[in-house]
């Protein structure tokens, strides 16, 4: 039935990098692309605002009281996201006036958690413009860590979008079978993993959350080559001179309920490909397999989640 029907967009983009304001320009020109494509949600890849921190295992990133370091992570807080300021108000504007939902990578400047450090966070927009859920990452992965905090399970929420429930996760901690289960339990069928960009990482492992979970994923990469790395960024030379020709390939793809390609992993191009979701698929592949429903033994196993969001003080007026 077509109203059980859901168009997604995959918007395989490269940011304008380390240049908030200009990368959402960027995102709203694709949101516009998308919704005349007559497509309901549109997804982008992880850290996509402002863009992801390749410099630091480029040029020696865990090196204590660096100032080379210190000034990058400087000019990248800068630039990061600040939601309780309106940073992502065009893009909530542009989502209300289109009517279509969002799910875009940030890196974000918290201003509950003093306002300097970084998270990497998944934010969903809905089709009303409105600000649903912020998933700050659980676990940064490698030399991300030495940009980004520890984020929290109270981005670890679903949220309706037609017939479907939608959830999402940054990067590796699609990997954490734990952070999956909180998702399904809250009754997840289509799956989002956004990823910086790169074919080895969403070839196997979409596939893999679409058979485990039998819902849609939708793996969403971004894009970065060296020609990327604009003259006003500092150290622009040095950022170039260690840069690989393309660090970020793609690898945008979707994979159907029962794990078959809907997309296959596309790589090296901008691009807007449409994935058409049909919520029967997931009722048929849940007749034999639903792991938070009838396959599951909660009196045997449960996860407990704390959704709360982390802080250091509690003010009491």
């Amino acid at each position: 039935m077509k109203d059980k029907q859901l168009r997604v967009g995959l918007a395989q983009i490269a940011p304008v990098w380390l240049n908030r304001d200009a990368t959402i320009s960027k995102v709203v020109q694709w949101m516009q692309t998308a919704a005349a494509d007559n497509c309901d949600l549109v997804v982008f890849g992880e850290a996509m605002v402002p863009g992801y921190p390749f410099w630091v295992e480029r040029t020696d990133g865990a090196r204590f009281e660096s100032s080379l370091q210190k000034e990058l992570f400087a000019y990248y807080a800068d630039q990061a996201i600040d939601i309780a300021r309106g940073d992502l108000d065009e893009i909530c504007k542009t989502a209300a006036r289109l009517n279509i939902a969002a799910y875009i990578g940030t890196i974000e400047r918290a201003s509950d958690r003093g306002g300097h450090s970084l998270y990497c966070s998944m934010v969903y927009v809905d089709a009303n413009g409105s600000i649903e859920s912020v998933h700050r990452k659980l676990m940064p992965t490698y030399e991300e860590r030495l940009v980004w905090s520890i984020g929290d399970g109270h981005g670890l929420r679903t949220h309706s979008l037609g017939a479907f429930t939608v959830g999402g996760l940054n990067c590796w901690e699609n990997w954490l079978p734990l952070a999956r289960a909180a998702l399904y339990a809250a009754g997840e069928d289509l799956h989002v993993a956004i990823w910086p960009g790169s074919k080895r990482n969403t070839q196997d492992i979409t596939r893999f959350i679409a058979k485990e979970s039998r819902s849609y994923v939708v793996s969403v990469s971004g894009l970065m080559r060296a020609a990327d790395i604009g003259d006003d960024l500092p150290h622009a030379e040095l950022l170039r001179k260690t840069a690989d020709t393309l660090m970020a390939d793609g690898g945008s793809c979707a994979a159907a309920p029962n794990g078959e390609w809907l997309l296959e992993p596309e790589t090296g191009v901008e691009s807007l490909r449409i994935a058409v979701l049909d919520h029967a698929k997931v009722l048929e592949e849940r007749q034999n397999l639903d792991v938070a429903g009838h396959y599951s033994r909660p009196d045997v196993t449960r996860l407990v989640v704390d959704r709360r969001r982390q802080s250091t003080v509690t003010f009491k007026d």
